[in-house]
């Protein structure tokens, strides 16, 4: 049979006798091997270790032991999450190999008891915040839908990843969208869960108080099969709760769902012509399942971005600031732009953002009152050539990139959203729609996006390279 495409259908072949872990594993790393030195996917290859577990799946499913969906399907991991098999570099001079060294985050451990087949460490963002520099000795990561484009970050390996076939799911983080931005630039799917309900111990921290970490696959259902497992609290981390989390209802029908639609500041003069299409499009295919859609606007918008951005720096630069004194020269150009902006930011500054925050917080949680489900664009456009993520003097133009990205907002107020294909630009660039829902929701917003993906195929296409 034909290679699945998605983890679940992966699953179901693996059940059925159809295909065996150790093919998957090895057609997974023969992507890598064709494709990994173009789109620059991985930090840190373990091949030996990958073939030992999926020799293990498959020996354990024959005798009937059953582990869950995972079991048994490659696997990626941003290497900015701590796992034993190899360091964690956070893509970046800076950190202590000796970091984390021998220890699996809890996400980690909790991917291993379920069978997975982890394949390797995936490039990142240094720490999550920088973006690409060719003059460190890391890989420079590209979009598989064209390779002079940026796959977004920071969980830029594992959009890729996906994207090209060079595993069928992994982990990335999200602090100002760096779970969906790569999966709206690289045409897959990604859930940034409610803060707290992944513990994010074991992992670099950004921002502390906005650091999220989740699933990019090809499906939203892929998606929840990964929570299903990942999620719930850890004695390492105080923000991670215990909220009962029971799994969507993956039925297809939209039927008595309220949907909000945002529109405003999510369409400026630099989106895409194909976003608005686009948008009503999906518009028009969850109305036909059934859903109904309210116009709805997000409250203290702007407010929320400043307070994204203030939150951001100020907690970065209080883990990074012995380093930079002592070792700014190793730190990326734009890493350090973004890390020293902290220093800018007053104690008043914080705590108003934090003020400003929990009122934001409470209005979302009133719009729930009367509706399931906000849905928006992810990005106003393809993915950016990397040719223009600089200005004239050769810096990120970060202001300019974030004015057609709207992911920040759901980070501050730590909600539930879900990123998902929707469309392609006139180059074949892929487009995104975001679901998002109400603290602790993701049973919803899971069933809305996976309704809306069973009768479009936007997830399911594949870059020409990956095709050919």
């Amino acid at each position: 049979m034909e290679t699945p495409l998605t983890l679940t259908e992966a699953a179901e072949a693996l059940r059925a006798g159809a295909v065996t872990s150790v093919r998957l594993t090895e057609e997974a790393l023969a992507a890598a091997d064709r494709h990994d030195g173009e789109i620059g996917t991985y930090l840190a290859r373990f091949d030996d270790y990958a073939l030992e577990r999926a020799e293990r799946a498959d020996r354990e499913l024959a005798e009937g032991i059953d582990r869950g969906p995972l079991q048994g399907v490659p696997f990626g991991v941003k290497d900015i999450i701590a796992m034993a098999e190899g360091p964690t570099t956070a893509q970046s001079l800076v950190l202590d190999r000796a970091w984390a060294e021998g220890r699996d985050a809890p996400v980690v451990s909790r991917l291993k008891e379920a069978g997975a087949v982890i394949t390797g460490k995936v490039t990142t963002m240094e720490f999550a915040c920088g973006m690409p520099d060719p003059s460190k000795p890391f890989p420079m990561p590209r979009n598989p839908w064209d390779t002079a484009t940026w796959p977004g970050g920071s969980s830029s390996g594992t959009g890729n990843g996906v994207a090209a076939g060079l595993f069928f799911a992994g982990l990335g983080t999200d602090t100002a969208g760096s779970i969906r931005i790569p999966s709206a630039f690289c045409g897959v799917t990604g859930l940034m869960p409610t803060f707290g309900r992944v513990p994010k111990s074991g992992v670099a921290p950004l921002g502390y108080s906005l650091d999220h970490v989740g699933p990019l696959a090809r499906s939203a259902r892929d998606c929840a099969a990964v929570l299903d497992v990942i999620a719930g609290p850890h004695a390492s981390d105080p923000d991670s709760v215990g909220m009962p989390y029971d799994g969507p209802v993956l039925d297809g029908s939209l039927e008595g769902v309220r949907i909000g639609v945002v529109r405003a500041g999510h369409f400026p003069e630099e989106a895409d012509p194909a976003l608005a299409p686009a948008f009503d499009a999906a518009l028009g295919v969850l109305s036909g399942l059934g859903a109904t859609l309210v116009d709805a606007e997000l409250p203290f918008w702007t407010e929320m971005l400043t307070a994204n951005l203030v939150t951001m720096c100020a907690e970065a630069f209080a883990y990074h600031r012995n380093d930079l004194v002592e070792r700014w020269g190793d730190y990326f150009a734009a890493t350090r732009l973004m890390l020293a902006r902290g220093a800018m930011v007053t104690g008043a500054d914080y705590v108003q953002a934090q003020r400003v925050r929990r009122v934001a917080q409470d209005a979302v949680a009133r719009m729930f009152d009367d509706l399931d489900v906000i849905v928006c664009p992810t990005t106003a456009v393809g993915a950016p050539r990397y040719d223009e993520l600089t200005d004239g003097a050769g810096r990120i133009d970060i202001e300019g990139l974030f004015r057609t990205i709207f992911t920040q907002y759901w980070d501050c107020v730590g909600n539930p959203v879900l990123a998902a294909p929707m469309g392609a630009t006139a180059a074949g660039l892929p487009l995104s729609i975001q679901f998002a829902g109400p603290a602790f929701g993701e049973a919803g917003v899971l069933r809305a996006a996976d309704a809306f993906q069973q009768v479009t195929d936007w997830h399911r296409r594949v870059p020409a390279l990956v095709a050919a």
